[in-house]
């Protein structure tokens, strides 16, 4: 395995402290000549370290006195149990997250026709240059912008219904949506990683260069068949990942 950059582990060491309650909510972090004597690091490592958690907004900068600890309230993304159908609350997923953590969730949309792919083709099981609604989203909680989602749907599924323009429905989020045309979704697949985030994602999300974000590759099944799939971006500092896996 490659050594993780030397900002990385220091973020790292920071982070740690801060989720288990060693540097409490208002703490003040070590200074940068601190960090370097303590890591044997440049200042400009020093700095990446800080900013990288500046980035994930768990800690804040105040002018001519240092870097603290925020008092803020992550939102928790659980897998089991996320989608739920009419009659048992919010439809959208994020407005569920958003609400447990006592925030606003608000979003912005875009949608359009698009064609898919090689990648998105063999991910909805369709021919590459198959139709798709495509969908970018930034979401945010609390007015800040805390995950952006890229979907495409098959418009041979969905064209033509009250439901093929994602937001323009009564019907909320994707399961709600297909079971307004009777498409059941039955299932969903989540493949979890992380990378550096890209310039777009930068600007996006308020993050600072070289910061690190989970993507998530998600897709919802009726019997099997793709119905949806997305591409989700969260800054890992904002944002809990939970799985909880039953065990038959």
């Amino acid at each position: 395995m490659p050594t993780p950059p030397a900002y990385l582990k220091i973020a790292a060491d920071l982070r740690a402290a801060i989720m288990s309650g060693d540097l409490p909510a208002g703490a003040k972090l070590p200074s940068e000549t601190a960090l370097m004597r303590q890591y044997g690091i440049s200042r400009t490592v020093a700095k990446w370290a800080i900013a990288v958690l500046k980035g994930e907004g768990i800690v804040e900068g105040r002018a001519g006195s240092g870097v603290y600890v925020r008092d803020t309230r992550r939102l928790v993304r659980h897998a089991l149990g996320r989608d739920v159908r009419a009659g048992k609350g919010p439809t959208s997923p994020f407005a569920r997250d958003a609400a447990r953590a006592g925030q606003p969730g608000t979003w912005e949309h875009d949608s359009r026709h698009d064609q898919a792919d090689e990648r998105i083709a063999a991910r909805l099981g369709v021919e590459p240059g198959a139709p798709v609604m495509r969908t970018a989203y930034r979401f945010l909680a609390g007015g800040e912008p805390i995950q952006l989602s890229t979907s495409y749907e098959p418009l041979a599924t969905t064209q033509g219904t009250p439901v093929e323009w994602p937001e323009d429905g009564a019907a909320v989020g994707v399961v709600a949506r297909m079971d307004a045309i009777g498409v059941r979704v039955d299932e969903v697949v989540e493949r979890v990683s992380l990378r550096a985030a890209t310039a777009g994602e930068v600007e996006a999300l308020q993050l600072p260069a070289r910061t690190f974000v989970h993507t998530i590759e998600r897709t919802y099944l009726a019997s099997s068949v793709p119905v949806e799939t997305a591409d989700i971006v969260l800054p890992g500092g904002r944002y809990d990942l939970v799985y909880r896996i039953p065990i038959d």
